[in-house]
């Protein structure tokens, strides 16, 4: 190969999909090493962008070297080779695991989580560790102790939360792959507000364990990536039972997601709920939402009306919940036996306060204070009990629903992203972003975000997609079918990532 053709081919290694790469390395076209080097000095090239909190060169050639002796040797497994970047709320061994928080600032974990070791099983090559929220509490990545991370379809709006980082990598080529955590919406609405496609399976599809605990009834992790076809491929990898490990994992064995991504979408019933289209959704993301609801009439799916009554209702049962796991998990940072611990303390009581007033940031605190009052003698009645109850009353709004379509489709969310410190100074307003992402969150289905369009001001809209507990085959199959019809997955920002 020339000169020449060498330089076209490495600068061109960024705009290629996961699953294209895949097929480059299996068939010798290009090496791990040259791949990861390329993203390793794309990814220095827009540092600015604060999508990353550690990267290590030897770590991840080292990864390389190992992938390309497997390929040598006739390996083929799907993702040998292909680089894949892991949010910061995964513990590594060959990373710093900070969860975006100073509480655990230089933190190295003893051992890999579950999802991590899964990858590395299947020769993927770690680019690093991803920025997102504090403990991946927020909607706007603005959380992150360390700095926050920018939109690259415009860097004054923000990319969404807590899973900015790697919605981030992926919308500007930073990384053909990454992996997210979803308690609320956070990989489906950074995948909205960044133009990129993301999908969180059924609680309990693909295992917490090393996963570092925001609320663990919700959080589940899953893949962002370009395409669902690149998302099937990761999800295939992520999943699996892991019983040794988590309590919460299903004992639903691993599948290939890929296998039905092309079945036709003749009869596919899609629901589609009034409760999302009301007055607080806008014009422009209303009218893109609409615009992908109509190429799936043309892929032969009907529309069909349904009603999701306690749509409002998940707002407030989730900001209940989720601070009451929150401040429960969270307990453990005392400064006692790992992350930080003050320098100046009285007594062991002076120590705790301090250490947790030092490391911890406003979200965290606040997410703390109202899980603690909520859990307390007096209150835990009135409130955590009496969400739990309604969260189960959503749960069935779906399966109600499910007796009359196959999938339910509306908007991820309300508007576009936001201009950075918009919603700082008013939390509440931040948390009503989430109102169509909370609601299967709740009720433990999968769900995804796939690209729809753009709104106002040319930024991304995302079309969520939700289907019934352990149909993330079908998600995956709807969001390929629309990809084959539709150009918005394939656009992206503009000259700052050429």
């Amino acid at each position: 190969m020339s000169a020449h053709g060498e330089g076209r081919q490495m600068s061109e290694l960024h705009d290629l999909t996961l699953a294209e790469l895949a097929t480059k390395l299996r068939g010798k076209e290009v090496s791990a090493v040259e791949v990861a080097r390329h993203f390793l000095a794309r990814g220095a090239r827009h540092e600015s962008l604060g999508a990353y909190l550690a990267t290590s060169e030897e770590v991840t050639l080292a990864q390389a070297r190992g992938a390309d002796a497997r390929l040598a040797g006739g390996d083929t497994a799907p993702l040998l080779g292909v680089p894949i970047a892991h949010k910061d709320i995964f513990v590594t061994t060959d990373f710093p695991s900070t969860a975006g928080s100073r509480m655990l600032e230089g933190y190295r974990s003893p051992f890999d989580s579950t999802v991590v070791l899964k990858f590395k099983g299947a020769g993927a090559v770690s680019l690093g560790k991803l920025n997102c929220d504090e403990f991946a509490m927020g909607s706007s990545n603005e959380n992150s102790a360390f700095k926050p991370v920018l939109n690259p379809w415009d860097t004054t709006r923000v990319p969404g939360g807590s899973s900015g980082g790697s919605a981030v990598a992926v919308a500007a080529r930073l990384a053909p792959a990454a992996t997210g955590t979803d308690t609320g919406g956070s990989i489906r609405q950074p995948a909205s507000f960044c133009g990129i496609t993301g999908i969180k399976p059924t609680y309990g599809r693909a295992s917490r364990y090393g996963m570092i605990a925001f609320a663990s009834s919700l959080d589940q992790a899953g893949p962002m990536a370009r395409t669902a076809e690149d998302c099937a491929l990761l999800l295939s990898a992520m999943c699996g039972p892991d019983p040794d490990r988590d309590s919460t994992s299903l004992d639903v064995p691993a599948e290939d997601f890929t296998r039905t991504l092309n079945d036709s979408l003749q009869g596919l019933r899609i629901g589609v709920p009034k409760e999302f289209f009301g007055e607080g959704l806008s014009a422009d993301v209303r009218a893109a939402v609409d615009a992908a609801l109509k190429e799936y009439g043309k892929l032969g799916a009907v529309l069909v009306p349904i009603s999701l009554p306690r749509t409002e209702l998940s707002i407030p049962v989730y900001y209940i919940i989720a601070p009451a796991e929150a401040s429960s998990n969270l307990s453990r940072f005392d400064g006692v036996k790992f992350g930080h611990r003050a320098e100046k303390y009285t007594d062991l009581t002076d120590m705790y306060k301090k250490t947790r007033a030092e490391g911890f940031g406003d979200e965290v605190k606040r997410r703390i204070m109202i899980g603690t009052y909520v859990l307390s003698h007096g209150y835990y009645d009135a409130y955590y009990l009496q969400a739990q109850k309604i969260r189960r009353m959503i749960a069935d709004d779906f399966q109600q629903a499910f007796k009359t379509c196959d999938l339910i489709a509306g908007p991820v969310a309300p508007t576009v992203a936001w201009k950075l410190g918009e919603k700082s100074s008013d939390p509440v307003a931040s948390y009503l972003a989430d109102i169509f992402t909370l609601p299967a969150s709740l009720a433990g289905l999968p769900c995804m975000s796939v690209p729809a369009g753009f709104g106002a001001g040319g930024m991304p809209v995302g079309l969520q997609l939700i289907a019934n507990h352990l149909q993330e085959a079908r998600l995956l199959n709807a969001a390929h079918r629309l990809q084959q019809a539709t150009d918005w997955h394939q656009k992206t920002p503009g000259g700052l990532l050429r």
